[in-house]
Parts: structure tokens; C-alpha cells; sequence
């Protein structure tokens, strides 16, 4: 049997452009790309934070320090300055499951990376 298992997280990502008259994705720092594990054209979960909308997209990395821009039609599912998680999952098998531990990253302002966990229970980040 196969898991479906949060692989890495960007936690409270600030949306810094969002894009409607582009081709859909998700343009992302690559430096907090590597520090959660996240992949280029890899799909992600988002979670806007300040208006509860949930969507998918992939990603493209970008150059920039700290963008986080939402282009195409997942820029229409939030505003620039809302908090965003950004999540990326993986299938494993139950024992890998059992010893994974996924990448989260906590963001503070100008999304600049605060810390790096892979622990994370109910209200804390460890």
C-alpha cells in the first residue's frame, strides 16, 4: 500500500505578485524551494491563510529574493500580502512512512526563512 505523505511545507509564505495574464503556476524563491525539498514544475497544495481558499498548481522557480507569485488563474485565489502555505506531498510505502520526516519551513517577513523543522505537531513547530 502506498501513503500519500507531506514531503515539504513553506509555512506563512507572503504572496508577493500575483499574475492573472500568465501561464498557471506558482513562481517561488528557488532558495526556499531547497530548503523544503520542492522541486521545479513539482505539484503543490496552497492554503491562502487570509481568505481560507484551498487550490493546487506546480511550480517555477524564480530568481528573485522572497517572490512568491501566484500567475494564471490561481492569482484570481488570493491577494497580494495574504499569508500562504505551500505544501508538497509524496507516496511512500508504510515503512517509509514510519521513519519519514517531512521539510518544513518557517517564514517571517519579506519571506525570509526563520526556521527549518521536520517535526511539526498540533500548534508547534519544532
Amino acid at each position: 500500500m502506498k501513503l500519500q505523505m507531506l514531503k515539504g511545507k513553506i509555512h506563512r509564505a507572503i504572496v508577493t505578485q500575483a499574475e492573472l495574464h500568465y501561464v498557471g503556476s506558482i513562481t517561488l524563491d528557488v532558495e526556499l524551494m531547497k530548503a523544503a525539498g520542492i522541486r521545479e514544475y513539482e505539484q503543490v497544495h496552497i492554503v491562502d491563510i487570509d481568505n481560507g481558499a484551498r487550490f493546487e498548481t506546480y511550480v517555477i522557480a524564480g530568481t528573485e529574493r522572497g517572490i512568491v507569485c501566484l500567475n494564471g488563474a490561481a492569482a484570481r485565489m488570493v491577494q497580494t500580502g495574504d499569508r500562504v502555505i505551500i505544501m508538497a506531498y509524496c507516496y511512500m510505502d508504510e515503512s517509509e512512512a514510519e521513519e519519514h520526516k517531512p521539510k518544513v519551513v518557517l517564514l517571517g517577513e519579506d519571506n525570509k526563512v526563520m526556521k527549518i523543522s521536520s517535526y511539526e505537531k498540533h500548534g508547534k513547530l519544532m
